[in-house]
């Protein structure tokens, strides 16, 4: 499997746990004291940097730092904005396009001329 598409792969498991840890405390914890969600958050970013840091390496290998932390970027968008609206119950907001149009302006930006 090339290096680019395990880094990716890697960096959507990695942000699914991100995703969870950083927000899913305020609708499955809502009612325990902050320092209990803190705890939880904890373990479960521990699976986030399980699967983030070798992504990051694994994507050093082939990518430039601005275009790893470019991608790391366009994939937690593509992830927060399913679990916002399919779990946090979120209503969809056209501005979710407009920031995704965005990112990939800034993915031209950081990926064009890449190998010439």
């Amino acid at each position: 499997m090339p290096a680019t598409l395990r880094t990716v792969l890697l960096l959507t498991l990695s942000n699914v746990f991100m995703t969870y840890a950083w927000y899913g405390h305020l609708r499955s914890l809502a009612e325990r004291p902050w320092w209990i969600a803190a705890i939880v958050s904890w373990g479960i970013a521990l699976f986030e940097y399980l699967l983030q840091v070798p992504a990051n390496r694994i994507g050093f290998t082939v990518l430039t730092l601005p275009q790893l932390k470019m991608l790391q970027e366009v994939i937690t968008l593509l992830v927060f904005v399913p679990f916002s609206v399919l779990y946090m119950k979120q209503a969809p907001r056209l501005d979710f396009l407009w920031a995704g149009l965005c990112l990939l302006g800034a993915v031209y930006f950081v990926f064009r001329g890449h190998g010439s």
